[in-house]
């Protein structure tokens, strides 16, 4: 019951956060400077300010903000996010279409940084607190240094030139090859090779903070009376790592994944801009350029909800790691 009464107390916390998110992207996208329908407008050619104006009532931009934004909410409660003015499809539709891909990169760049992150980070602990080789420590802590500091639109650019067009091992843009005709395991197989280097590029930037995140906190909890007790009772170093000091030192890591999935949720447009990823980031950076607001409403409302959902999941982890830890 307590588990269930701390589930219901942080969604409702939620649902407030993701609503007023929304007004707050709804009247920050109305004060952005531009008219869609000028725009569209002067694309088509036509300056007529009669046609820019029609173009207005059938967008309902001629309404008042606060009209606007009362049939924006009601349409969200219905699950209808409106229509793109450039495309003339439903939002929700072309969101649908392109998160599969972002949640697809999402992932692979997630599991990619926490797996190797944690495991440099313990690696780098353990040579630390046992006192052989430090050089181990030293050598995994200055490369994620070294990780951290390379910016990240730089390191996907070298990437492509060292591994795609100097190498000829991975394909340098897109999720599959263009007008391929794969299917099955062939298909997989090839959207896996286009999956390689963004992955990397946009996992490496955490993977360095997972490391470096790791190795301080697995000091830290090495450092207290209870794994001292241990060792003192004979305890092997490698079952003190695993079953003692690795579980404790597990909260800040959780913490941190929680934030970099939101993080990567609102934050892949560089990556996917890079490499020509079709997902809802490559996707938001269009709508922007091209002043497709009611797109944009639509992709910010998406990404901040998956960011909502995933600090919600990481404070139900939380409470599955450390049963001590009660709901506020």
């Amino acid at each position: 019951m307590k588990t269930l009464s701390y589930f219901a107390s942080r969604l409702g916390k939620a649902v407030i956060v993701v609503l007023g998110v929304v007004i707050l992207n709804f009247l920050l996208i109305r004060m952005a400077p531009g008219d869609p329908a000028a725009v569209l407008a002067g694309e088509a050619g036509a300056s007529d300010p009669a046609y820019v104006e029609q173009l207005r009532r059938e967008f309902g931009l001629d309404q008042p903000v606060y009209v606007q934004l009362g049939t924006y909410l009601k349409g969200i409660a219905r699950l209808d996010l409106g229509y793109s003015y450039r495309e003339r499809v439903p939002v929700l539709n072309l969101i649908l279409d392109r998160l599969p891909a972002t949640l697809l990169l999402m992932t692979c760049a997630f599991l990619f940084s926490v797996a190797l992150g944690m495991l440099a980070g313990v690696i780098a602990a353990r040579a630390r607190y046992e006192g052989r080789r430090r050089w181990v420590d030293s050598t995994i802590m200055s490369g994620a240094l070294l990780i951290y500091a390379t910016p990240q639109f730089w390191l996907a650019l070298l990437a492509v030139i060292f591994f795609s067009l100097t190498l000829g091992w991975l394909p340098p843009f897109g999720m599959e090859t263009v007008a391929s005709t794969l299917t099955g395991w062939a298909r997989v197989s090839d959207i896996a090779q286009h999956l390689v280097l963004p992955t990397v590029s946009l996992g490496c930037f955490f993977m360095a903070i997972y490391a470096r995140l790791t190795r301080a906190s697995m000091l830290e909890v090495l450092g207290m009376d209870f794994i001292k007790t241990a060792r003192a009772k004979g305890v092997p170093v490698q079952q003190i790592i695993r079953r003692h000091a690795l579980r404790n030192a597990l909260l800040p890591v959780i913490t941190f994944a929680g934030i970099q999935l939101g993080q990567m949720a609102g934050g892949a447009v560089l990556t996917e801009t890079v490499f020509g990823w079709p997902g809802i980031g490559r996707l938001m950076f269009d709508a922007l350029v091209q002043r497709d607001y009611q797109l944009l409403l639509g992709v910010f409302l998406v990404t901040s909800t998956m960011v909502v959902v995933f600090n919600l999941i990481t404070d139900l982890i939380y409470r599955f790691v450390d049963p001590r830890i009660q709901g506020s």
